[in-house]
This record gives C-alpha cells, sequence and structure tokens, in this order.
C-alpha cells in the first residue's frame, strides 16, 4: 500500500528544464501517480491487443464478454482499484514506541521572515535521530517580505540530495498563503499586550491551514516545531512520544547574557488552571482572549516554565490544559477527531492555549515535562539592547583609556629608558650618597674629638708639672740659702 497521496503535477517547467512546484512538493521516489499511468498504459494496450485478437483472429464467434470469461484479464472492479487507496485508521492511532513499528510522523513549521533562522533548523533537522524516510515535511510560508522561500527550497534540495542515504527525508510540501499579518516580527512588537489577540488568531489560522493540507491519512502523529529554537536533544521526537499521551509538550527556557540572570523560562503558554483564572474568564467578553505572562490578565496559573529544575527527572509529567506552540508532539487522531487551534475565543483562548482546552475538553490526555527543557533563541529586546549599547560605550571608553595609559607609558620609557633600571640607579646612588653622607659625618665627628683631647692632656700635664716645678724651686731656694750662710761663715773667720 503507497504511504503516498496522489502525486501533486501543478508544477510548470523552468527554462532549465527542472520543474518549479507551487505548493512545492518534493518526492524522494517517482510519484504514485506517475506509476499508475503507467500501469494502466500497459494494461490497456494488453486489453486493446486481447480485443482485436478476439474479433479478427480467434476462430467463431467470440464476443467481448466472453474474453473476461476466460479470464484472460480482470474484472472491471479490479481494474479500478488501482485509482483506490485503503487505509485502516485502527492502524495508525499512534503507540509510545512508534520508530519501531514505522509509524510516520507529520513535522510541521509555519515559517514568516524566518531566512535567519532556517540554517539553524536545519541543522536540527540533519540530527534528529527518528527515521528520516517516516517523517514528512510541510512547511507554510506567509506574510514574508525576505528570502525565506528561496532559501527554504535551496536548502530542501540540499538535504534530499545528500549522499547519505539516512538523511532524506519522506514527502516534503510547503505551502505559501498570506493572512494579512501586519505585527512586525521583532521582539517588542511580537509579545506586546496590544498584539496578542489578533496576533494569535491569525497564527491559528496558519496552522490550521498548513495541517489540513498536509496531514495524510497514513500519519500517525504531527510534531510541531518553531523555526527558532536553539538547542534541544536529537531524540527529542522518541523522548516525547514513549510517554504514549495524546498531546505533549517539553518545557521552554532561553538562555541570556551574564548580565541578566544567564537564563529565564520563555514559554508561558503551558499552563495548569486556576480557580482566579476561570473567575476572570467569566468577567471577558465572549470574544476577549486571555494571553499569559501580562499584568493585565493576572490568571495565578501553575506555569510549567516556573516548575523547571535542572536536576529533577525529565520523564516526570504534569497534567496541564494550555500547550505552547513551540514543541508540540500530538497523535494524529486528536487532529482527524476534531481538535484543532480556535482561530477564535475558545473558553477565553486562542491558537495553542485554545487548542490544548479543547483536547482536554474532549477528554484528550494533556502532559507537560516540567524538567525536560529545550531553550529558544534568545532575542533581545528595546530594553536590553538599549543596554547594550550603553556597555558597548561603556566598552569603548575603557579600551580609549587604556590605551592612552599604554601610550603614555610607551612614551615615559623612550624618554627615560626602563623605568625600573632607572629606579635601581638611582636607588643605588642614593644608598652611596647616604653611605658617604654617613662616611663623612663619622669622620667630622672624629676631627672635632682630637683636639679637645690633646688639650684635655696637656692641661692634665700641665697639672702634673706644676708640683714639680714648686718643688724644684723650694728646693733650689734652701741650696741658696745654705750657700749664702757658707758665705757669710767664711768671711768671719779672718
Amino acid at each position: 500500500m503507497s504511504r503516498h497521496h496522489p502525486g501533486v503535477s501543478n508544477g510548470y517547467p523552468r527554462d532549465d528544464g527542472g520543474l518549479d512546484f507551487a505548493p512545492h512538493s518534493f518526492h524522494p521516489r517517482t510519484s504514485p501517480a506517475t506509476r499508475r499511468r503507467r500501469k494502466l498504459m500497459k494494461l490497456g494496450i494488453i486489453i486493446a491487443a486481447t480485443v482485436l485478437f478476439g474479433l479478427f483472429v480467434w476462430p467463431g464467434n467470440l464476443s467481448l464478454p466472453s474474453i473476461f470469461s476466460f479470464g484472460l484479464v480482470g474484472s472491471t472492479t479490479e481494474i479500478l482499484m488501482d485509482t483506490v487507496r485503503y487505509y485502516d485508521l485502527s492502524n495508525v492511532q499512534g503507540t509510545a514506541r512508534g520508530w519501531e513499528r514505522e509509524e510516520r510522523i507529520l513535522l510541521c513549521v509555519p515559517l514568516r521572515d524566518a531566512e535567519p533562522h532556517l540554517p539553524m533548523m536545519f541543522s536540527h533537522l540533519r540530527n534528529l535521530t527518528y527515521p528520516h524516510h517516516l517523517m514528512d515535511l510541510a512547511f507554510l510560508v506567509s506574510d514574508s517580505k525576505d528570502r525565506t522561500l528561496e532559501l527554504l527550497v535551496e536548502m530542501l534540495e540540499d538535504l534530499q540530495a545528500h549522499e547519505d542515504p539516512k538523511q532524506p527525508y519522506g514527502e516534503i510540501s510547503i505551502i505559501e498563503k498570506d493572512f494579512g499579518q501586519k505585527v512586525n516580527q521583532d521582539v517588542e512588537s511580537r509579545h506586546g499586550f496590544a498584539a496578542q489577540a489578533s496576533r494569535r488568531k491569525l497564527m491559528a489560522q496558519a496552522r490550521n491551514w498548513l495541517l489540513s493540507a498536509t496531514l495524510r491519512p497514513y500519519h500517525s502523529w504531527v510534531y510541531w516545531r518553531d523555526v527558532d529554537v536553539e538547542t534541544a536533544p536529537f531524540t527529542i521526537v522518541e523522548d516525547l512520544m514513549r510517554h504514549n499521551k495524546d498531546v505533549i509538550v517539553p518545557n521552554v527556557w532561553r538562555p541570556l547574557p551574564d548580565w541578566l540572570g544567564g537564563e529565564q523560562p520563555y514559554d508561558l503558554n503551558s499552563w495548569q488552571e486556576s480557580e482566579t483564572a476561570l473567575a476572570l474568564a467569566d468577567s471577558l467578553d465572549e470574544d476577549a482572549v486571555i494571553v499569559e505572562g501580562y499584568a493585565e490578565y493576572a490568571t495565578w496559573r501553575p506555569h510549567l516554565a516556573y516548575l523547571r529544575d535542572p536536576y529533577g527527572d525529565p520523564d516526570m509529567e504534569m497534567e496541564i490544559d494550555g500547550v505552547g506552540g513551540v514543541s508540540i508532539l500530538a497523535k494524529a487522531r486528536v487532529f482527524r477527531s476534531g481538535v484543532h487551534f480556535p482561530a477564535f475565543s475558545f473558553e477565553k483562548h486562542a491558537e495553542t492555549e485554545g487548542f490544548g482546552k479543547m483536547a482536554k475538553r474532549m477528554q484528550f490526555s494533556v502532559i507537560g515535562l516540567p524538567h525536560y527543557t529545550i531553550w529558544h533563541l534568545y532575542e533581545p529586546s528595546v530594553d536590553d539592547i538599549k543596554h547594550m549599547e550603553e556597555m558597548e560605550q561603556e566598552r569603548l571608553a575603557k579600551e580609549a583609556e587604556e590605551q592612552e595609559k599604554a601610550e603614555k607609558e610607551k612614551k615615559i620609557k623612550e624618554q627615560f629608558g626602563d623605568t625600573n633600571g632607572q629606579w635601581e640607579k638611582d636607588k643605588s646612588e642614593l644608598q652611596n650618597i647616604a653611605k658617604q653622607a654617613s662616611a663623612d659625618q663619622k669622620s667630622d665627628s672624629k676631627k672635632n674629638s682630637k683636639p679637645r683631647d690633646e688639650d684635655e692632656t696637656s692641661a692634665d700635664s700641665q697639672k702634673q708639672t706644676s708640683p714639680k716645678s714648686k718643688k724644684g724651686s723650694a728646693e733650689n731656694g734652701a741650696k741658696a740659702a745654705d750657700k749664702k750662710k757658707k758665705g757669710n761663715a767664711a768671711k768671719e773667720e779672718p
């Protein structure tokens, strides 16, 4: 039984002999319609030859009905069965190990001005571990002003022509449809509160168009994936499928610069319902759409994103009511049962959150994995950009200051040589001067102390000689007196 629908043949030839597609549809092998036409042509030739043989060559009165009675060709019913496809939908309910049962997945990607993100997305596609030949890709290009479509076609052609036989995917469809989306793609416009209701209703239309145009009877699963997912496990399809839930989503965070905290919860559309939110919904108009993460609607709901534990069990499940659209794996029977993305206010919600509400209303299981995290691309806000510009100006000013300082030091080195060597030299000279001054001081002190010693020595000698001189003079006086007495005595004797 063919897994592909009857071939789309609305292409037109290009000048180079190739084939342009509208909508673009890539087939990894010859389309079933072409094979049927060839088979019917062969069968028609055989029938025509048999009829001519029976009418003109076969003996007797052999009529056309008798030819069929002989069993030369099959019945009319058997001939027509080649244009009929029979599908047993009980075989495409979706199981926990679909890759072993060869269950086909439809991977849906809505695109709008996505040219910068396509290379990143295709790197993820190449790395997915679910068998590529069991996955059909569907893209919706809408309201784009850049080269999203052209680049998408180029990258798909490269992917399908990859030398590794495990790389090409199954059927690939590109749908072009504009919905008049006026909201700009910058982060401020897309996430501004005023634009949320109308923007999400148009996004719901886009998802429904893409799904209704590409979902086939042989698909067991539908995987929705945003183009701007930055980091996700290569095994994400199998990881989500193993839980065997009707609708299941991972936790979605985004990285931030260090000055903003490093990381942050991103997708706040996956949540559990709260009594406060139900009371709020009852107070709003019937066309109102509640959106999460805005002060205007304080719902006090438990968000899947805020329950993340980096070290928690990634297989831990949490029942949720609202669903975020970054990465959704759902069984195809959910959509076949009538669940869709409401482009109107369904229980005061729209798009993916309304999809979760509707699935719960129809008794399908809706599950989130709080500790299984994928990472969305960081998109700076206007305030972030302004702050980054200020930081960049501060960085440039600091670099200019450091450069000016370095130039001054360079000039000083050029004028005075090595400052360290000069300092050592000056230090040595100062030490020598200090030593010389100390030596001179000691020499002067010695010189000053020597005359004083001499004076003291002479004074002492004078003190020592003066008694001797007095004694000598006394002795000389006594001798003179004795001599005088002797002289007088001699004169008296005659």
